[in-house]
């Protein structure tokens, strides 16, 4: 998708602002380097439209690839939750194991000791 819109913002500014974008290659060039908010400055728009487009980049570039990171990463935390959860429940699991297996043995030896009370 930043590709897409780097190659659509590039051609929109040459159309737009053909003094400074004279190439597709230069729009395509100043649209990546907006949309990553580095801005070299070796190309710059000078109309009020390229100062437009220009606006409108940075704000998608910021936006658009501040929420995949943060997708990106919630991914992987929840992943981990997720695993972590399932560890602890295994581990849950195993100690509910464990004693009802002693519960079994303290009632089989109460059982046994009633059975020696009533004789």
């Amino acid at each position: 998708m930043t590709v897409g819109v780097g190659l659509l913002a590039g051609f929109v500014a040459t159309i737009v602002d053909e003094k400074d974008f004279p190439t597709f290659g230069d729009g395509v060039w100043w649209a990546i380097v907006t949309l990553a908010t580095v801005g070299y400055g070796d190309i710059v728009p000078t109309t009020m439209t390229g100062r437009i487009v220009g606006s409108g980049l940075i704000l998608f570039g910021i936006t658009f690839l501040s929420f995949l990171t943060a997708i990106v990463t919630s991914l992987f935390v929840s992943t981990e939750q997720e695993e972590r959860g399932a560890a602890e429940r295994a581990d849950r699991d195993e100690d509910q194991a464990e004693t009802r297996a002693l519960l079994l043995q303290l009632d089989r030896r109460l059982a046994a000791i009633e059975a020696k009370l009533e004789r």
